[in-house]
């Protein structure tokens, strides 16, 4: 496959006032993300995959593809917590046109190395699309192990991994493992780490908070290649601020996706039970017009 790398925008799903996905309103997020020369990362965390059927990962990953129109790659999250409901989803998304999928770790299940590893590889012989790991142990309870990696990547569909655990020696682990095979690389999950990641052979990342501010985003990136440190610790300290402050509030994907309802509505809100109260929301808002750059 082409190598992927550079950022990605964990995009929001849009919904309408009776929470059925907005068609209209993703592709406008996609677009815009586009324009800021991001790739999109559909159906993830900040996407509420946990809050969607699998015909609306589906249509979600299909209208993502279209709307990209080749100008950005797309990458689409497939991860349920059964090994067949992960390979039957990700047999019809790989179909779709998009360049690679990730597929996170169970959740629920507490799972061993080795039935991390069995589930993978499982998932791996299934498809014929790249494979990313996804690793997040704060929202599914199970972690990759480096070394879990390291014997995953020998498989020839298992190309890299996704790292959300939020911490430099998660990353580090990873990192290690990218520097060791060429064919195995690292997407910076953690909006804090983007440049230290890229600093120390990441290939890119997939970032939330581009979604409020996708030109930042690109920019930390394009200053990196440019060699051009000042400015890119430039736009990661603004990133940083940003995480700090609206994480702070609560839940990220739904503090993310209010802040970016308050610059654009039609994105909606998160689907219930997530409630956001008056007096968080009133901060969101605040947040969102501090930090939000300018939207089309």
């Amino acid at each position: 496959m082409t190598k992927i790398t550079g950022p990605f925008v964990a995009i929001v799903t849009p919904f309408d006032t009776d929470e059925r996905v907005d068609v209209a309103a993703l592709r406008r997020q996609v677009n815009r993300q586009a324009s800021a020369g991001n790739g999109v990362f559909c159906a993830g965390t900040n996407g509420e995959f946990y809050a969607l059927s699998s015909e609306e990962k589906i249509r979600v990953a299909e209208i993502c593809v279209e709307a990209a129109q080749d100008r950005v790659p797309v990458l689409a999250h497939i991860g349920e917590i059964a090994t067949s409901q992960t390979i039957a989803l990700g047999k019809v998304v790989q179909r779709l046109g998009v360049n690679a999928v990730s597929v996170i770790t169970p959740s629920f299940i507490p799972c061993s190395q080795a039935e991390l590893i069995d589930h993978y590889r499982r998932v791996a012989d299934a498809l014929t699309i790249p494979i990313y790991i996804y690793n997040i142990p704060a929202r599914t309870g199970n972690t990759v192990t480096p070394d879990t990696a390291r014997a995953l990547a020998d498989h020839p569909n298992i190309v890299g991994v996704k790292d959300s655990a939020g911490s430099p020696e998660s990353l580090d682990g990873f990192l290690a493992i990218a520097r060791e095979r060429p064919d195995f690389d690292v997407l910076v999950g953690p909006d804090s780490l983007v440049l230290q990641g890229l600093k120390d052979g990441a290939a890119g990342c997939i970032s939330g908070l581009a979604n409020v501010c996708p030109v930042t985003a690109n920019g930390i990136h394009a200053a990196f290649l440019k060699a051009n440190l000042e400015l890119a610790e430039s736009h990661q300290a603004h990133f940083s601020a940003l995480r700090k402050e609206l994480y702070a509030l609560g839940f990220p994907p739904a503090m993310v996706k209010r802040a970016l309802y308050h610059a654009m509505p039609e994105v909606g809100r998160s689907r219930a039970p997530v409630l956001i109260p008056e007096d968080v929301d009133i901060k969101i808002k605040e947040i969102s017009r501090k930090y939000a750059e300018a939207v089309s």
